[in-house]
């Protein structure tokens, strides 16, 4: 199991788009992803939904759990995307 912390850097946080490419990023995955945020509310980043429900804004810090194969290469690539400034607006 790796951990690892990010903060959102995009203007209009984690909607549509950002989480979009995000759960492409980890699609067919094998093992277990979560994103847990400041209050506790947990995602799975496979589902675009999911990843919504956490209402990620600019600013918020999340804890990325990746359990699996290429644990350590998959959460630091999501922790980038977390960070990324995506360049198209809400």
């Amino acid at each position: 199991m790796f951990t690892i912390t990010s903060t959102v850097q995009n203007a209009y946080g984690i909607h549509c788009r950002p989480a979009g490419v995000i759960t492409k990023a980890v699609q067919g995955y094998k093992g277990k992803i979560e994103i847990k945020e400041a209050d506790g509310n947990v995602a799975n980043p496979a589902s675009v939904l999911s990843l919504l429900s956490l209402g990620l804004t600019c600013g918020d810090r999340v804890t990325i759990t990746v359990d699996g194969p290429d644990e350590e290469a998959i959460a630091n690539k999501l922790a980038t995307l977390i960070a990324s400034h995506f360049d198209f607006e809400k």
